[in-house]
């Protein structure tokens, strides 16, 4: 792909809280780009972008779908590859994963509903990621919508700096356009032509004096990005042309210091061709990520810098495996450097092997379009692969690189299940190591002490959607156990243990001695085990140390409490000696295993669990039984707001092991007329009543072997 041809690509992705919006913005997209000649409508399960059987009849988007489609703007054509995400908490790997080679995103927000508990953690994920965004308000037909809130929610909920670059005409039912503060005009969509056709008029005059306020706010916006624009600003704002104002905006986007703000309403067909324009306009081009920075992989220290260009060495991040019934295992990559040609080898840093990609394409949700190569900046899919998992680099053999991996969250809950009859003990075996491979926040492990397979996701829906593609596409009926919470345990203050490991059998034996301080983890630390080497004057040889670290992170996997998981530890090895012919690397691992589990139980172990963030929208009058309902499952109320419809949202922090059939529950309190969402927030520690139950159930669980 040409250089001009990338400076009119986009690589972006739609992300938003479930029921925002996604699914019915990207309809509408696809229907005004010519992709497609029929709008799908997720409400009657006929969306293009939701095609599996459990998304249409849920009416909720649970993979995310990549489509290439093309929009003309300003006489230009513009190639845009774009991403619908989940909105469900549950699915949260879907967005984090898009947004990790996405080069800029849509954040749809309900007019009504505001930034809503998912709204913030799409937003915290592309910060992390670092995604220039352009907001857009949906939904502004419906009865108390209102732009100008969710402005200032933008600002003060996400912290984030809005800019309005458009405000509506009407609101509600009377909406039925913009006003363009750029170009200063009206842009009233026609209802007959199902939002095909709008026109361009003046400002209606009752407009003009609110138009003229919220331009002079976006100059002042767009003038901090711009020294030459903010001494023009300052001695006279008229002088300011269209193109300075949009290359401002532009640049204040790309750096992130703004966030331009539009507005519409897909399922009425107003407002999605002024957001592709926006997005043609505004958001970033592959080009405008000048390098990509990997590291070689014989020298972790050394940074490898590649720039996306057809002519240099592949350089490719695999971020989705699908299992497609007619081409198998399909891989969906982001290519930022070179060229991928069809029948042509790629080197995989991670397994240190050549594989060869029989075919390429480019993918329309669940539909392929064979291609004969996927160049620089281009987001395409592949088959071939014997040995592929997310977040893979793929490169070329003689300019090894690898690229930033992507952090996905650990399971909450699991649940234990077994086929109904005993032929289908391979297909269920089959089908997970698919579905496992697929999605990488789902896990599959045997229980050592009962035997069983346990399942693990991010939360109900989750093992729900899984059981039911067992079915569905596996034929495998399950019978399956009560959900359980992933506990995790933690130890409470740092203790001193020396441990001896001493094997004499005859000839060689074992030897291994070691003296450690196990704690807390440091503050600020983010990963599972601190581990510090202060071993003086080589009392334990240096090619023993990694033993002990490996030792401990092994005997992390099942606490001292309960044989459950423990999250952090810190571990200081201060002191030690060897046997010159009985020491090994194993009887230092076997040693640090040891030591693991008589000084965790000295540490004053604990148990942590999941906390959720809840969000309850309820009726006034219902207001009391929910919140009596949340003190009954150990729930912390931490605020209570009025929304704009005049209903309650109660803000609150819950146990996910009280969180089992929450959502029956709340429509039984409230006859149905209340909405819940949750996400995860953190752990923390068992109330001593709490935690005796739960390892007496651990404890039973082991008695009945």
């Amino acid at each position: 792909m040409a250089k001009a041809d990338l400076q009119y690509t986009r690589n972006i992705g739609i992300m938003a809280h479930i029921d925002a919006g996604k699914t019915t913005t990207s309809e509408r997209i696809l229907f005004y780009t010519g992709l497609t000649h029929k709008i799908g409508e997720v409400h009657d399960g006929g969306a293009t972008r939701d095609w599996m059987e459990q998304e249409q009849e849920r009416g909720i988007t649970i993979t995310s779908a990549a489509t290439t489609t093309r929009w003309n703007y300003a006489g230009k054509q513009y190639k845009i590859n774009l991403i619908d995400t989940p909105g469900h908490v549950d699915f949260t790997v879907e967005v984090e994963r898009s947004l990790r080679i996405l080069d800029g995103a849509v954040a749809a927000f309900c007019a009504v509903g505001g930034v809503e508990p998912q709204s913030e953690t799409v937003w915290r994920q592309a910060d992390k990621y670092n995604v220039p965004r352009i907001c857009y308000v949906n939904k502004m037909d419906r009865s108390g919508a209102n732009f100008f809130e969710v402005v200032e929610q933008v600002k003060t909920v996400l912290g984030a700096n809005p800019c309005p670059i458009q405000i509506p005409v009407g609101a509600e039912e009377t909406f039925k356009g913009v006003v363009d503060l750029v170009k200063m005009k009206a842009i009233i969509w026609n209802d007959e032509t199902m939002g095909a056709q709008y026109e361009e008029t003046e400002i209606p005059a009752d407009l003009l004096a609110e138009a003229e306020e919220w331009r002079g706010k976006m100059l002042e916006a767009v003038a901090e990005c711009d020294d030459a624009l903010m001494e023009k600003f300052f001695d006279d704002p008229s002088t300011i042309t269209e193109d300075e104002i949009r290359t401002a905006i532009r640049k204040g986007t790309l750096s992130m210091t703004i966030f331009p703000m539009i507005c519409g309403s897909s399922f009425k067909n107003k407002g999605v061709q002024t957001m592709l324009d926006a997005v043609c306009s505004y958001l970033p081009s592959p080009l405008d990520t000048p390098e990509i920075v990997g590291t070689d992989p014989q020298d972790a220290e050394k940074q490898v810098v590649r720039h996306p260009d057809e002519d240099e060495p592949l350089c490719a991040l695999a971020f989705k495996i699908a299992t497609d019934p007619y081409v198998g295992r399909l891989c969906f990559f982001r290519v930022y450097s070179g060229k991928l040609d069809a029948g042509s080898y790629i080197y995989n840093t991670r397994t240190d092997k050549k594989e060869r990609i029989s075919r390429l394409f480019q993918m329309h949700s669940n539909k392929q379009n064979p291609v004969e190569k996927v160049s620089a900046g281009d987001i395409g899919a592949g088959v071939g692969f014997k040995d592929i998992r997310t977040g893979d680099t793929l490169c070329s053999e003689d300019a090894p690189m690898v690229l930033e991996s992507i952090d996905f969250p650990d399971p909450v809950i699991g649940i234990a299940i077994e086929p109904k009859t005993q032929k289908d003990i391979d297909k269920l075996g089959n089908g997970l190591a698919k579905l496992a491979e697929e999605d990488p926040t789902f896990t599959v492990k045997t229980d050592e002490q009962s035997g069983q397979t346990v399942i693990s996701g991010m939360g109900e829906l989750h093992l729900e959607i899984i059981i039911d593609r067992l079915k569905r596409e596996f034929k495998v009926e399950c019978n399956q156990g009560r959900p359980q919470v992933s506990y995790k345990e933690a130890i409470t203050r740092t203790v001193e243990h020396r441990e001896v490991y001493k094997k004499q059998s005859g000839g060689r034996g074992k030897y291994a001695d070691i003296y450690v301080k196990v704690g807390p983890v440091d503050e600020g630390f983010e990963g599972s085990l601190q581990f510090i080497d202060e071993v003086k004057g080589g009392n334990i040889p240096k090619e023993f140390i990694p033993s002990i670290q490996k030792g401990f992170a092994a005997a992390m996997k099942n606490g001292v409490l309960a044989g459950f998981p423990v999250g952090q530890l810190k571990v200081v090895v201060v002191d030690g000696s060897f046997h010159p012919v009985d020491s090994d690397q194993l009887s230092f691992e076997i040693c640090a295993n040891l030591a693991f589990k008589e000084a965790c139980a000295k540490a004053k172990p604990v148990l942590m669990e999941p906390i959720m963030k809840l969000e309850v929208v309820t009726p006034e009058e219902n207001m009391g039984d929910v919140i009596g309902d949340l003190n009954k499952r150990r729930g912390q109320v931490e605020g209570m707001e009025t929304s704009r419809s005049g209903a309650r949202i109660v803000k609150a922090k819950v146990p996910l092991a009280e969180m089992f059939g929450y959502v029956t529950s709340l429509r039984t309190i409230t006859s149905g007329r209340a909405t819940s969402s949750m996400e995860y927030s953190h752990l923390a520690e068992v109330s001593t009543s709490i935690a005796k139950g739960v390892l007496e159930e651990a404890k039973g669980r082991v008695d009945l072997l």
